[in-house]
């Protein structure tokens, strides 16, 4: 979350017009994140104050940002915590703000737990979450390709081959061409996945998960992918290797809810490999722009993190229980 774009509390207010929530009384921004503008909103109705987060989406396209409504809501109707569009008084919760879409969303209680200090009772919960997530999203009516899916990192891949160490690029070529290979000959669930449930995007209150935060990467693709991203993140020691307590705990958690197929246990150890390289070539493009001068001034993510849970799920792969 961050701030691009300012707004001012007699704007919002304006838009409050729309609903029955009440005053806006205090506008706070929200730092960190790096797509969208992101505020806190103090509103007061009838002598109580209730906080609210009120999105601008920034970098997603305009045409994207009605599914990412339309899955929230779906979400939170079937009792996934998500963050959502909260729908005005003729039932629209899609409205704009200084030209931006934008969103006023509920503001759920806990807060981000450090990697270092999850536990594989944080990592269980998050697991049977996401089961939840993937049940709630099996019937959702529309469909959306990943931003950084298949076509993506097969492109980016073979463009920056020449702009980094040949066994950099010969390790991304044989990554591409594992999963090539499993997605011919896999038959496995597919349906929408969160795509980034790092655990920044998750809130818990005492030690209990409350909220999934940022569901600006769904998208239609294997189930057990997103389970994948989720172990590379949650479950990683300060040596970048998987804990193997967290990892367990997440997997039995998840099955909890979802039973994994066979085809899914044959398929996890390449899927963990595909998620650690998808997101060391999301790092390493604007990595290597910004050392050729060019790049977007962002912050920049240490690349050589990813690099090094691919190359230890290589090393060492696990197994579906």
């Amino acid at each position: 979350m961050a701030v691009y774009t300012v707004v001012s509390l007699q704007q919002v207010n304006d838009l409050l017009a729309d609903f029955d929530l009440g005053q806006a009384t205090t506008l706070q921004g929200i730092s960190g994140g790096i797509e969208n503008t992101n505020y806190f909103v103090d509103i007061e109705q009838a002598g109580m104050t209730t906080r609210f987060v009120l999105t601008l989406f920034e970098e997603i396209s305009p045409e994207d940002v009605p599914f990412f409504v339309e899955l929230g809501t779906w979400l939170a109707d079937r009792d996934v915590p998500v963050s959502y569009a909260i729908a005005d008084r003729n039932g629209i919760g899609l409205k704009q703000l200084c030209g931006k879409p934008a969103i006023l969303q509920p503001c759920y209680a806990g807060d981000h737990i450090k990697r270092n200090a999850l536990t594989p009772d944080h990592c269980a919960q998050i697991g049977a979450m996401l089961a939840r997530y993937h049940q709630a999203g099996s019937e959702f009516y529309m469909k959306r390709q990943a931003h950084r899916g298949v076509f993506w990192w097969r492109r980016e891949s073979s463009r920056l081959a020449s702009l980094i160490p040949a066994d950099d690029a010969a390790l991304l070529k044989a990554e591409v061409d594992a999963f090539d290979q499993l997605r011919e000959n896999a038959d496995l669930p597919m349906g929408i996945i969160h795509g980034d449930l790092f655990h920044d995007n998750a809130l818990f209150n005492n030690d209990q998960l409350t909220a999934v935060l940022d569901i600006y990467n769904a998208a239609t693709a294997y189930l057990l992918f997103d389970l994948a991203i989720v172990a590379n993140d949650w479950c990683i020691n300060a040596d970048l290797q998987i804990d193997p307590a967290k990892e367990q705990a997440l997997l039995e958690g998840y099955a909890s809810i979802r039973v994994f197929t066979d085809a899914e246990r044959e398929a996890w150890p390449v899927l963990t490999r595909t998620a650690a390289m998808r997101f060391w070539l999301s790092r390493l493009e604007p990595w290597v722009e910004a050392q050729q001068g060019e790049g977007s001034g962002k912050t920049l993510l240490d690349p050589n993190e990813y690099k090094a849970i691919l190359l230890h799920r290589i090393d060492t792969p696990t197994q579906l229980p």
